[in-house]
Formats: structure tokens, C-alpha cells, sequence
């Protein structure tokens, strides 16, 4: 502003390029998102949050689209199966899941919570904040040190339920609802990271046998 001005002879930022420093997502592993779907909650506020975080982890939605979701969502697809349908409270663009048989389970689990039914939405409401409190409770009780957020639940959906497993990546990007493809290779980016790590152990195995089979011959 000052150099619009004319109050300096010079733009002191002339030179300055700012930069983007893209960081990897957080997802849980197959062990462990294993881990907390086969935990026995006897807390119904920790067994509602482990539920609801399940749910993301095959669906994909966030905290507000999970929380917000009414059976009216829930219609026959294409294929004749039952699929989430909804309008992204982040961006408003509709997105078509179709829904996997844990997130099913789910779904029917509470289907006659008397909470659910009086709110008119799947699922009971819990704030945000809570959330994410009671998703670290579970973190300690099912072992896992990662900093486990709702959020996270939505990696786990892009990488260790559909990427790992084939899923092509435009299908992928589809199911996010991301408008460019460029966003969803992020997490494609983690996979080949994933690839690469559990190579070089492999490598180091193949090492230490020949090692072995050297030593003793």
C-alpha cells in the first residue's frame, strides 16, 4: 500500500515468493482401524463416537455431512443398492456414495435410537468439540499414538479403504467430492510413500538372509 502510494521509492517484497509447503494426511493403517472397529465401548458417548468415526472411514463424510445425515439421504442406486445422496455442507456439490456393508451396519445400528428419530437425522447429535475430545479417549484405549481426529477418518477413506484396495483414482476423487483430481493425488502420493517404505524392509530382509547364508557357509 505504502509503495502504491508513493510513500516508498521501492517494494520491499518485490523479491519475496511465497511458498507452499504440502503436507502428508493422517489415515490409520489397517491394523489400526481394525483396531477400533473390533473395540467394546461399554461408554455409549465413546461407543457413539467410534461408530460415527467407523462410518467416515467407509464413507468418506465429514463430521457436518455424517452428523447432518437424515434418512432421506439414503435412497436405491443405480445398481440397486443403497447409496448415500447428499449435498456437501463444505462446497453444496452433490456427491452419490454408495454405501459399503460396515457403513450399513452402522446405519442399522441406529435406526430405533430414540434420540436419532426425535432429531430426524441417522445418528445422534454430538458437538464437534466433544468429538474429537472422546477420539483421543479411544486413541489411548485401542493403543494408537497418532493425533486421531474426525478428520482423519477421511484420509482413512481415501487410502487405506479405497486406494490400497485398486480403487481407481478418479473414482476416488469422484466419491471426496473433489473438483480436481490434483487434490485427491495427495493421498496417492502417500500410498507410493507406503510402497516405498514397506519395500525397503523388504530389502533389508532379503539383505539379512543372504548375510546369514554367508556367514554359515
Amino acid at each position: 500500500m505504502s509503495f502504491k502510494l508513493g510513500w516508498m521509492l521501492s517494494d520491499p517484497f518485490a523479491n519475496f515468493h511465497a511458498k507452499f509447503i504440502k503436507t502428508e494426511r493422517g489415515f490409520l493403517s489397517l491394523l489400526e482401524l481394525q483396531e477400533i472397529e473390533k473395540k467394546n465401548f461399554t461408554i455409549p458417548r465413546l461407543q457413539l463416537v467410534r461408530d460415527l468415526f467407523v462410518f467416515s472411514c467407509y464413507t468418506s463424510l465429514s463430521y457436518i455431512d455424517a452428523i447432518n445425515l437424515s434418512a432421506d439421504n439414503i435412497r436405491i442406486g443405480i445398481d440397486g443398492e443403497l447409496w448415500i445422496y447428499y449435498n456437501r455442507e463444505k462446497t453444496t456439490k452433490p456427491i452419490h456414495i454408495p454405501l459399503l456393508p460396515k457403513a450399513l451396519d452402522i446405519i442399522e445400528k441406529y435406526k430405533d435410537n430414540s434420540k436419532s428419530i426425535a432429531q430426524g437425522r441417522v445418528f445422534p447429535k454430538i458437538s464437534n468439540q466433544k468429538l474429537n475430545s472422546y477420539l483421543k479417549e479411544i486413541a489411548d484405549v485401542c493403543g494408537i499414538e497418532k493425533n486421531l481426529t474426525f478428520h482423519i477418518a477421511r484420509h482413512t477413506f481415501a487410502t487405506t479403504v479405497t486406494l490400497s484396495n485398486g480403487m481407481p483414482i478418479e473414482t476416488v476423487s469422484k466419491l471426496l467430492g473433489h473438483s480436481k483430481i490434483a487434490t485427491t493425488q495427495i493421498y496417492a502420493k502417500v500410498i507410493e510413500r507406503k510402497v516405498s517404505d514397506d519395500m525397503d524392509r523388504l530389502r533389508k530382509h532379503f539383505n539379512t538372509i543372504e548375510c546369514h547364508t554367508y556367514k554359515s557357509s
